[in-house]
């Protein structure tokens, strides 16, 4: 589970109850590394099924999207299933916001869990998507989050990418939060990923 904003989740995340303390809890997004260097991997995804809702124009949970994100794995969808918490918490761009996108914050659902098993949920702000498997580059960092530090660490992404010669296929960065919000932001998990292109077979 991840970072978020204030005092008002840790309340909501302690009275559901079975909420672990640390990340160590949780299953996390499956990926095979392809190589790494430092804090920078290369990693394969299988297809991803999350469920999404948008965020604040300020781009935080100050309209309560963690908060609708955890209704619907804690029973609030039309089947009235409880679905396990995963990690990491993503946030990205809303692809049908365009021109003007705003973010949007997603639970991976666990990797067992097929498309047609995602039950249908019952706040319309809150939608079912299927991310495609594919290859993506990504940089771990740690600390908290802010506007400042993702363009830093995916400047730093972008730089290292050019100098592997790794192609991105899409620009838009998704950025992964693992931690609970008491986490001191030293001991955080945190990750910027970019979709590249995966080189053709000779």
């Amino acid at each position: 589970m991840m970072l978020v904003s204030g005092a008002a989740l840790v309340a909501i995340l302690l009275a559901a109850g079975g909420c672990q303390a640390t990340r160590a809890g949780y299953e996390t997004a499956p990926y095979r590394v392809i190589r790494s260097s430092g804090g920078f991997e290369l990693r394969d995804y299988p297809a991803l099924q999350w469920v999404e809702t948008p965020m604040s124009s300020a781009g935080d949970d100050s309209d309560g999207s963690f908060g609708r994100l955890f209704r619907f794995i804690t029973g609030g969808n039309q089947a009235r299933q409880k679905i396990a918490m995963t990690t990491p918490v993503y946030m990205t761009a809303d692809p049908q916001s365009r021109p003007s996108p705003r973010r949007v914050m997603a639970f991976v659902m666990p990797r067992d869990m097929k498309a047609e098993a995602v039950p249908v949920p019952s706040d319309a702000s809150v939608r079912r998507r299927e991310v495609a498997a594919g290859r993506f580059a990504v940089l771990r960092f740690r600390g908290g989050r802010s506007a400042d530090r993702e363009s830093e660490v995916l400047g730093q992404l972008e730089a290292w990418m050019r100098s592997e010669g790794l192609t991105p296929v899409d620009p838009t960065p998704i950025y992964g939060y693992f931690d609970p919000p008491w986490t001191p932001p030293v001991f955080r998990r945190n990750e910027v990923m970019l979709r590249v292109a995966v080189p053709s077979a000779r």
